[in-house]
């Protein structure tokens, strides 16, 4: 029996009293799956934190569906295979009805075939590579057309950056990510000579000799500029050593993918001035939705020195976002989920307002900030609501390539030969 049909049939029974269409055990349970320990632990720690935040602020206005929201909370602690097993106790013991996590694509990848297997659905909130679109993952942050793309952009028309040093942490998302900015920078004239890439472990900590390698590109006089994809702790290190060889944005720009607030929070900025990161979020964005949004968190924190940053604007998109599509659709069923999910808007913090497309993807702005001295972002460039694309235009292969889950009902499919591809994802 359809729910269209259940709906029609519970209508004409009586009007003296209405009943849910599904029955809703409660309490909700919402599983965070963030690294608490280790390398990542940096980063996501915080999301862990924002997670608790939205769920006892939902809680105070009354849960959801009548039901009061639990947070699981699980520490893969930085161990991409602990991701997937991790995920599978969410699912099976805990019995989570969403699970909102991950930072890195690898970690992500590893939780992809558990979620598929057991039909889960999870809320992904950081950038990441594109080149994936699954039906039981909504992606909150920034595809590469939503941030790698718009900042090769901002280099080359305002900076006039001649010769790009792309540098990252040896995993999917820097080397798929390079990948299509390689292609595109030649695309736009950028000769191979002109471009430098380079790859080093999660934690790495000596950048001596790679700072030195990136410097040397500037020697035939042509304007270099740094395209970071470094994850984790180990941008400690890489800014350190920037600061040590006396290099600044003056010299070398350097525009980071994985370095926010939270990241800035621990090291000394002033040597950073002027150093740049492309996200959809900042705190310094001057909006009533933002001040709001920092007072509730620095509230429930306890702390006003605890900063806001992108992946946790994303989580506040998506689980509001969860919310409203679980109170339409009258459960918290997956299927029935997503498929409210689709069209689902809620507003920015920096403004506009945040759409779920077919492809699980959002429409949101792109922001260019410059860091200052005490760890915030001046904005110097902002779009309208730009819409995630999870197969980029910028690779022969996946330029025929699309994603709707909604009328197409396929995550891959191949717009020239009228096909879906494949219906699980690329791990």
């Amino acid at each position: 029996m359809t729910r269209k049909t259940l709906l029609a049939g519970l209508a004409m029974t009586t009007t003296l009293f209405t009943a849910p269409a599904f029955a809703q055990d409660c309490p909700v349970k919402v599983g965070v799956l963030h690294s608490l320990s280790g390398s990542m632990a940096i980063s996501e720690t915080t999301l862990k934190d924002v997670m608790l935040m939205l769920v006892d602020g939902q809680n105070a206005k009354g849960g959801v569906l009548g039901c009061e929201i639990e947070a699981v909370v699980v520490d893969p602690a930085s161990d991409w295979p602990l991701f997937a097993e991790k995920a599978r106790e969410l699912l099976t013991v805990n019995e989570v009805d969403v699970i909102f996590g991950s930072w890195t694509s690898v970690s992500r990848k590893s939780a992809l075939p558990v979620l598929e297997e057991l039909n889960g659905l999870m809320f992904y909130p950081v950038q990441y590579e594109g080149e994936e679109s699954s039906r039981n993952v909504f992606y909150t942050g920034a595809a590469p057309n939503q941030q790698a793309i718009p900042a090769v952009d901002y280099f080359l028309e305002e900076l006039g950056v001649e010769s790009f040093a792309l540098l990252g942490t040896d995993y999917v998302y820097p080397r798929t990510t390079n990948n299509i900015l390689d292609s595109y920078l030649k695309s736009k004239g950028i000769a191979d000579e002109d471009i430098f890439v380079n790859y080093t472990p999660f934690g790495h900590s000596d950048w001596a000799t790679i700072v030195s390698d990136v410097v040397a590109l500037g020697a035939s006089g042509k304007q270099v500029g740094v395209i970071s994809t470094i994850n984790g702790d180990a941008n400690v290190g890489f800014y350190k050593e920037l600061a040590a060889q006396g290099v600044d944005a003056a010299d070398i720009p350097v525009v980071a993918f994985s370095v926010g607030e939270e990241e800035l929070s621990g090291l000394d900025t002033a040597p950073l001035v002027g150093h740049l990161a492309a996200w959809n979020y900042f705190q310094s964005a001057d909006t009533p939705e933002n001040e709001a949004f920092i007072a509730a968190w620095h509230d429930f924190i306890g702390d006003t020195n605890r900063v806001t940053n992108d992946p946790m604007e994303a989580h506040y998109i998506g689980f509001n976002m969860w919310v409203n599509a679980v109170e339409a659709a009258g459960t918290t069923d997956v299927d029935a989920v997503r498929t409210a999910m689709w069209g689902q808007e809620f507003p920015n913090l920096t403004g506009g307002m945040a759409v779920m497309n077919a492809n699980h993807h959002l429409s949101k702005p792109v922001l260019i900030g410059e860091i200052r001295d005490d760890g915030q972002f001046d904005i110097i460039s902002q779009t309208t609501e730009v819409p995630g694309d999870a197969w980029t235009d910028h690779l022969p292969e996946s330029a025929p390539l699309k994603s709707d889950w909604k009328d197409l009902g396929c995550g891959m499919f191949n717009t020239e030969t009228d096909t879906c591809v494949q219906m699980t994802s690329n791990y």
